[in-house]
């Protein structure tokens, strides 16, 4: 399992607006394609990985059976984006066990039910055609898989909100965090000079600090 956040940096992920952490990392953020069914909605939470080698429904019922709370189920549907893992049913579990989400690299069904319960699911799209329950044992339970063209591995850590997803790790997030925060905490008074119409060569950075340069760099 990879590191988790501690109290500290969980507190600032909470606060912190996951798109401005796109100002400072690079890597881990999964193809836009991939995108939030159940609006409104910031998840974070720690990977727990199916990959789907063919569209079997009894691998999905395994691996929800040992969700713990703070999990993110995360499924590989091996390039398939015609069969739906998941509907009402799988997603009442996966509530239930406590997790903070289902990301599905392909496509979901049953979207009404799914945002009545209100669970965050990330899909590609939706489907009528459903997996099967053939219990082929052709699958693979908490071992990297690729979800949105980004390689996850479990315990990774998942940030998602209505924009997109971002696999991560602890300390990739923790040396940016501070520069995140600070860059939110100067927006609304960058709005504000903006609607007030402030020169625009007044208000936007044409060059970045030494900092940010250094952070971009690692990242």
């Amino acid at each position: 399992m990879q590191d988790t956040p501690d109290s500290s940096l969980l507190h600032s992920l909470e606060s912190v607006s996951f798109p401005t952490l796109g100002h400072f990392l690079e890597n881990g953020f999964a193809d836009h394609r991939l995108r939030a069914m159940v609006p409104n909605v910031k998840v974070i939470g720690r990977a727990v990985t199916l990959k789907l080698l063919s569209p079997d429904a009894i691998p999905v019922n395994r691996a929800l059976s040992q969700l713990k709370p703070g999990d993110v189920l995360v499924i590989d549907m091996s390039g398939n984006h015609t069969h739906a893992p998941v509907g009402a049913v799988t997603a009442c579990a996966a509530l239930n066990a406590g997790a903070k989400a289902v990301i599905v690299d392909g496509v979901v069904t049953d979207l009404i039910e799914l945002r009545s319960m209100r669970l965050p699911i990330f899909a590609r799209g939706t489907s009528l055609l459903t997996t099967k329950k053939r219990d082929t044992m052709s699958s693979q339970f908490n071992e990297p898989v690729v979800c949105g063209a980004v390689v996850v591995r479990p315990g990774d850590i998942v940030l998602a909100d209505d924009n997109g997803v971002l696999f991560t790790q602890a300390p990739a997030l923790a040396a940016v965090i501070d520069l995140a925060l600070a860059s939110d905490h100067a927006e609304p008074s960058i709005l504000a000079r903006l609607n007030a119409k402030a020169p625009l060569h007044e208000v936007l950075q044409c060059f970045i600090s030494s900092s940010i340069h250094a952070a971009n760099d690692q990242h």
